[in-house]
C-alpha cells in the first residue's frame, strides 16, 4: 500500500490560499535569473511573480558561484567575501502582504551538470575552530584546503574510505526584511543563511512576510551537512530545486518555522549560540500555546522533557538553532 502524502494534512494544505488550485509551473533558470544576489532586502528587482500554490523549478548556483573549479584553487585567490552564497530571486507571491506568512515546500533537489561534484573547503578566518573577524585571535589562519566531492546518485563519495548519504537541503531561504538589506551569509528573523539540515525535500518552511509580495530568495544548496557546518562549508553544489509556494493570510510570525511529517520546529538565529536556542524554544512555547491548546507554562516544562534541538550553523555572523517537538505530543 502506498504511503499517504503527509503534506495533504500539513499547515500549508489546511491554511494556504492556493492549496486546492492546480499549480502553474515556472522555471527560474540561470538565464532568467541573470544576476544572482548577495543581499536579501526590498530593493532588488523581482525576477518572477507567482500565484499561491504554484510550483517553481530553480537553478541554484553553488555557494562560490562556480569560482572554485579544482582542488588546486585557493579560496583566498578565487573568492572575495562577502560575495559568496548567491541567491535566486526575489520571487514575488501574489497577494502577500506584511503580517502574512508564506509556505515553501521543498519537493525535490537534484545536482546539475554532467559528472556532478560538490565543493567543500577551508577558507581563511572562516569556520568554528579558527580565529575570525568576530572572534579575533593572533593565531595564523588554518590552511586552505579544497575538496571536490563526487555526487553519485544517493551517495556523496567523500573519499576512498568514506561514502556519505546524499541528504540535500537548502542552506539559505528567506523573505525580505521590511527596510534592511542583509548580506546572504547572515541569518535572522527573516530567515537567511540558516543551514539547517532539516530544510530539505519533504520539509515546509514558513516565513514571515514583511514586504509586499514577500520577496522570496533561495540558494546555497548542500548535498550533505553535519550539525554546525563546523569547517564553514558543507558539500556545496549547483542544484535543480523544485519548490511549491503558498500564502497563509493573517498568520504573523516573528521567526521562521518548519514542518516535517514527524515534527514542528521553530528557528532562532543570534550570537551567542545560547541566545539562538532561547529564541527557538521561546517561539516553540508560544506556537504550542497559540495553535495547539497548551498552557504556556505547561508547554515550557514539557519541552524540558521532550524538546529536541537541531544545530544549523555556528560559523556565520549569527548562529542558528532549531527547537522541535514530535507531532505525537500535539494530538488532542
Amino acid at each position: 500500500m502506498a504511503k499517504a502524502d503527509w503534506t495533504l494534512t500539513s499547515i500549508m494544505a489546511r491554511r494556504g490560499v492556493g492549496a486546492k488550485r492546480k499549480p502553474a509551473v515556472h522555471d527560474l533558470t540561470e538565464a532568467r535569473q541573470g544576476k544572482y544576489h548577495y543581499t536579501i532586502g526590498p530593493y532588488s528587482d523581482p525576477v518572477l511573480t507567482v500565484a499561491p500554490g504554484d510550483r517553481i523549478r530553480v537553478e541554484t548556483r553553488d555557494a562560490f558561484e562556480g569560482a572554485i573549479r579544482t582542488e588546486r584553487d585557493k579560496p583566498s585567490k578565487r573568492l572575495r567575501l562577502p560575495f559568496v552564497n548567491p541567491q535566486n530571486g526575489p520571487i514575488m507571491i501574489e497577494g502577500a502582504e506584511p503580517g502574512d506568512a508564506i509556505a515553501v515546500h521543498i519537493e525535490s533537489m537534484a545536482p546539475r551538470g554532467e559528472n556532478p561534484h560538490g565543493t567543500c573547503c577551508m577558507i581563511p578566518e572562516f569556520g568554528a575552530l579558527t580565529g575570525t573577524a568576530l572572534t579575533a585571535t593572533l593565531n595564523a589562519p588554518l590552511p586552505e584546503i579544497v575538496r571536490k566531492v563526487p555526487i553519485e546518485g544517493k551517495s556523496v563519495r567523500w573519499s576512498d574510505r568514506v561514502t556519505l548519504p546524499y541528504a540535500p537541503h537548502i542552506g539559505t531561504l528567506s523573505t525580505s526584511p521590511e527596510i534592511d538589506s542583509i548580506n546572504t551569509l547572515t541569518p535572522d528573523a527573516h530567515g537567511g543563511n540558516m543551514d539547517l539540515p532539516d530544510m530539505g525535500p519533504g520539509s515546509i518552511t514558513y516565513l514571515p512576510v514583511r514586504a509586499p509580495g514577500a520577496r522570496l530568495f533561495i540558494g546555497d544548496a548542500h548535498a550533505c551537512q553535519g550539525d554546525g557546518e563546523v569547517c564553514g562549508t558543507a558539500v556545496e553544489y549547483a542544484s535543480l530545486t523544485t519548490i511549491r509556494v503558498d500564502l497563509i493570510k493573517g498568520w504573523t510570525l516573528d521567526w521562521p518555522r518548519l514542518e516535517r511529517e514527524e515534527f514542528i520546529m521553530t528557528i532562532g538565529s543570534a550570537r551567542p549560540l545560547e541566545d539562538a536556542a532561547r529564541i527557538a524554544y521561546r517561539e516553540l512555547v508560544r506556537w504550542m500555546a497559540a495553535d495547539y491548546g497548551f498552557d504556556q507554562w505547561d508547554a515550557y516544562m514539557m519541552l524540558s522533557q521532550c524538546g529536541r534541538v537541531r544545530l544549523g550553523n555556528f560559523v556565520d555572523p549569527k548562529y542558528t538553532v532549531g527547537a522541535a517537538i514530535s507531532k505525537n505530543y500535539l494530538q488532542s
